[in-house]
Formats: C-alpha cells, sequence, structure tokens
C-alpha cells in the first residue's frame, strides 16, 4: 500500500505515538542537561544514533554511505543538521522547555515560506498563507510571556530555538531541492544528517564546554538514551517507513501535535508554568502548522 491516502487506525496509532515521543524529546534534553554538558551531549546522540543505524541497515542488507558522487550533499545537511543541534541544546540550558518546543515546532512554517522562494513546485495557497500568519502570531504571542522562573538571558535561548528551527527548515528545503531526485534511500540521507553532524557538534563541546563537569546518575543517562535510541535513531526510522507507505502531507498534518504533547509533558514532568498566554501560543502555532501541513 505504498503512498496510500488513506492512514488505517493502526497508523493513526503510531503517529500518534511518534508525536507524544517527539514532546518528550525536549524534557529529557532539559533532564540530560542538568548532569552532562549541552554540546556534548548532542555529540554522543549522534554517535549514539549513527552506529545503531549503521548495525540496523547492515543487517537488513543497506547501505548507509553515500556514493562520492553526492558525498558534498550529505556533509550539507550534516553541518546544517550538527549546528541545528548544537543551538537547540545550548539554547533549552536557557529557556523552559515548553517554551523551545513550540519554538522548535515552527519549523513547518520555515519550511513552507523557502519552498515557496526555493522549490518552483511547492508555492504558497492560501490556505498555507493563514496558517503562517496564525503561527507567527503564536510565536509572538509566547515571546511575550515573561516567565518569572528563568534568568534574565531567557530569550537567548528562545531566540536559539527559533534558529534551530529555520535551520531544520533549511535541511529540509536542501534536501527537496538536491537529494530527493537522485537514487538515495532514506537510509543514507539519516546517516549523512547523523554522521556529518558530529564533527561540528564536536568541535562546539571542545570550543564552548571544555572542561566543564559531567555527574552522571540514572536519570541523566536514561535522558540520553531516551534522545538517542528512542528518537534519534528508532521514531525516525518508524517515520521514515511511514513516509514511504503514505502521503507525507497526510502524515505532516499531525505534526501539531508534537507541541502540543511536549507543552503537556512539561508542565507535568518539569513542573513549569504553563500560563494563559503561553498556552494561547501554543493553539495558535498548532492551528497554523495544521493549516501549512492540511492536505489539498
Amino acid at each position: 500500500m505504498a503512498n496510500s491516502a488513506h492512514i488505517p487506525a493502526t497508523g493513526v496509532v503510531l503517529l500518534v505515538s511518534l508525536c507524544m515521543l517527539w514532546g518528550g524529546n525536549m524534557v529529557s534534553i532539559k533532564i540530560s542537561n542538568q548532569g552532562i554538558p549541552p554540546i556534548m551531549a548532542a555529540t554522543v546522540r549522534s554517535i549514539v544514533a549513527a552506529v545503531l543505524l549503521w548495525m540496523y541497515a547492515s543487517c537488513v542488507g543497506r547501505g548507509v554511505f553515500l556514493p562520492a558522487r553526492d558525498l558534498k550533499h550529505g556533509m550539507a545537511i550534516g553541518a546544517l543538521f550538527g549546528t541545528e543541534f548544537l543551538i537547540l541544546y545550548y539554547g533549552i540550558d536557557l529557556t523552559n522547555a515548553s517554551r523551545a518546543i513550540i519554538f522548535l515546532y515552527t519549523q513547518p512554517l520555515w519550511t513552507a515560506l523557502g519552498a515557496h522562494f526555493f522549490l518552483s513546485s511547492e508555492r504558497l495557497t492560501f490556505t498555507k498563507s493563514i496558517g503562517l500568519i496564525l503561527s507567527f502570531s503564536g510565536l509572538v504571542t509566547v515571546f511575550a510571556t515573561r516567565p518569572a522562573t528563568l534568568g534574565p538571558h531567557y530569550w537567548v535561548g528562545d531566540l536559539m530555538e527559533v534558529g534551530a528551527a529555520v535551520l531544520w527548515a533549511a535541511t529540509n528545503i536542501y534536501i527537496k531541492r538536491f537529494m530527493l531526485n537522485k537514487p538515495i534511500t532514506h537510509y543514507q540521507t539519516l546517516f549523512s544528517q547523523l554522521f556529518f553532524s558530529i564533527p561540528v557538534l564536536a568541535a562546539g563541546w571542545l570550543i564552548f564546554e571544555w572542561g566543564r563537569p559531567v555527574q552522571l546518575d540514572g536519570l541523566v543517562v536514561g535522558s540520553l538514551v531516551y534522545q538517542s535510541v528512542v528518537i534519534a535513531f528508532a521514531s525516525y526510522l518508524l517515520w521514515f517507513w511511514m513516509i514511504h507507505r503514505y502521503q507525507v502531507s497526510r502524515l505532516a498534518a499531525f505534526t501539531f501535535l508534537t507541541p502540543l504533547s511536549g507543552v503537556i509533558l512539561s508542565g507535568l514532568l518539569l513542573d513549569e508554568p504553563l500560563t494563559a498566554l503561553l498556552l494561547a501560543g501554543l493553539a495558535l502555532v498548532a492551528a497554523g502548522l495544521y493549516l501549512v501541513n492540511r492536505p489539498s
């Protein structure tokens, strides 16, 4: 049932489960940052996920390395991916996970905006434009909140999460423009992102965090395992499997659930304040995400 327009009940359950897992990712990063320097944690995440992906692909008889002629594209998306996670992990150290998840998941908005200018087949429609306006209004609304529990530089963390969203969008557009029409599998694309991000993240760790102490406990280690094994390896593989089975526009419409679950989990697990203004911004962003990703 390749590229089916209909997603059965089991597929819907998987999608909702994925969104819940992705929503919990920011919470896990916030927890692991308490014992592991942020960029160091991001480096370990990429290394572990890349090794697991290579092992899995080898078991199912699939290659993960790009041919030499396409190596430059792998390095490009790896650099974008690495820079994205460098500022994502560092930025969440300065702000709340509930705010970070909202800012990060404005990615579809930047993707839609960039695609309008760089991908001739994906112009903005009236519905997508309304979605962009709604989500940008939500972005401004969340920025307008003044969390009393954070330090004076929380806005730097907010901007870094928006920057991570823009880099995520740039990676998507680059892949669509330069790699989708080539005989490149999703194993190769995902492995390139993970593998070539390692030098970027390792350099950031050495430059910005060398000498910072590491304090490991069960919760910190468990959070890093969650990010590396559950999110970066297993959930991404499942997502790519679903992309090959169902229409991507149908799948993407569910992404508005991710910031919703992330904000709820941040309140439940981290005891972060969920103010009316924050929830209003979340609602606007989620509504905009749905309209941007809504199937025609």
